[in-house]
């Protein structure tokens, strides 16, 4: 089981003809996945041109969607989740910030790419009931022991198996 933070718009883009739709697509989607993988994902979407005063939390089975307070964007409400929680997180997001942000408190950054290739893999096997788990990952090399991956690229992997 992992502990899972996703930037929403990050994810699913805002480039839709009905962004409501895109969101509670992608929320159903990822209510199956934490269903079938057993993670505890937290699903982060901005509030900040159109949300509430104060921001609304709402949670489903494994599932936490946080609209961010009108004002304040997604970004800002994921750093403060980093900074305040003693758990260890698996931040998908490909927003630089929040990447460097979470590999600076300890917490495994993935892009949304990644992890939509996961989210994808795993709901395609649960519809065809196939347990295929493997993961194959390429990295950019930057000197080193072309042989031993770094630490950050360790810690992905392992995060990315879990996924």
């Amino acid at each position: 089981m992992a502990n899972i933070l996703i930037d929403g718009y990050n994810l699913i883009g805002i480039a839709h003809d009905n962004l409501e739709k895109a969101r509670n697509e992608l929320i159903q989607k990822l209510l199956s996945y934490s269903k079938l993988k057993k993670h505890q994902i937290t699903l982060v979407f901005d509030g900040w041109k159109s949300g509430q005063i104060d921001g609304t939390k709402t949670k489903t089975a494994n599932l936490t969607v946080i609209y961010s307070r009108l004002g304040e964007k997604a970004d800002l409400t994921i750093i403060k989740k980093l900074s305040s929680s003693n758990k260890h997180w698996i931040v998908v997001s490909s927003d630089r910030e929040i990447s460097d942000y979470a590999a600076k408190k300890d917490h495994t950054a993935v892009s949304s790419v990644e992890f939509e290739e996961k989210l994808y893999s795993a709901l395609d096997n649960l519809n065809r009931n196939s347990a295929d788990d493997y993961v194959s990952l390429s990295f950019a090399r930057r000197g080193g022991n072309p042989k031993k991956l770094s630490r950050k690229q360790k810690k992905k992997l392992q995060a990315l198996r879990k996924l």
